[in-house]
């Protein structure tokens, strides 16, 4: 990829500016995120799921814990359209293949309960960075931009719980004669029909709203990349591209 084919106006903007461009960023990558990400998404759905006749509360705990794992997918969406590349679905395959396992397991375990979680994540992904290396350069990344990041990441957290509600609200509209407590008090019955509409409203919602928080994220990392060093953008995505 060459420098010139980037697609964005990189300069300095402040935090929630870069937000926007990361909204703007989604809109563009519909496509890729269609090919590429959707269908593993439902195949994590789906899994997560399966595990409903164990326990009510497991399947949207466990969509919740591997939302890295989904991250992982449209972060490379996003490096590539960055230059104007489309994801096709055979892209994010061999990505996910290819990708080394550790710091997917460090995403899912020491670092996943990390507050600016999209904003920090291109540093392993896209920089290749691990160990004490890693550990300097999101210190350098979340200076100043520590507030930034926490309210971003939990203003999207809040537009999921929206979304599902506004979701899970359509049923007593949708079911003549049910009326709101009965419908209330249904959901929240713990019968394997209840929670699997709960489920589904959980997982509509992730699948909604991932994708702008993602992006969000990493519009906010590329314009700290811009403020600190006016890097080379050949040079530091070529993660996104390469062979692992």
């Amino acid at each position: 990829m060459k420098a010139e084919q980037l697609q964005l106006a990189l300069r300095p903007r402040p935090a929630y500016e870069a937000v926007d461009l990361g909204v703007r960023m989604t809109q563009r990558s519909l496509r890729s995120l269609a090919h590429a990400f959707l269908p593993l998404a439902l195949l994590l759905v789906v899994a997560c799921g399966a595990t409903v006749e164990l326990a009510p509360w497991l399947p949207s705990t466990l969509l919740w814990w591997f939302k890295p794992w989904l991250d992982r997918t449209l972060l490379h969406i996003y490096a590539r359209q960055a230059f104007g590349e489309e994801t096709r679905f055979n892209d994010a395959w061999e990505a996910r293949r290819s990708a080394p396992w550790l710091p997917m397991l460090a995403l899912l375990s020491i670092w996943r309960l990390s507050f600016w979680r999209a904003y920090s994540m291109p540093v392993t992904q896209l920089e290749g960075q691990t160990g004490a290396a890693r550990r300097q350069r999101v210190k350098a990344i979340v200076r100043n931009q520590r507030g930034a990041a926490m309210m971003t990441q939990s203003t999207f957290s809040w537009i999921e719980l929206f979304v599902m509600i506004g979701l899970l609200s359509l049923l007593p509209w949708m079911t003549p004669g049910l009326r709101n407590t009965d419908a209330m008090h249904w959901l929240f019955s713990e019968s394997v029909p209840a929670t699997c509409v709960l489920y589904a409203g959980h997982a509509l919602a992730v699948l909604f709203v991932e994708p702008f928080f993602v992006a969000s994220g990493f519009a906010m990392y590329l314009n700290r990349r811009v403020e600190l060093e006016a890097w080379d953008v050949e040079q530091d995505l070529r993660h996104a591209f390469a062979p692992r």
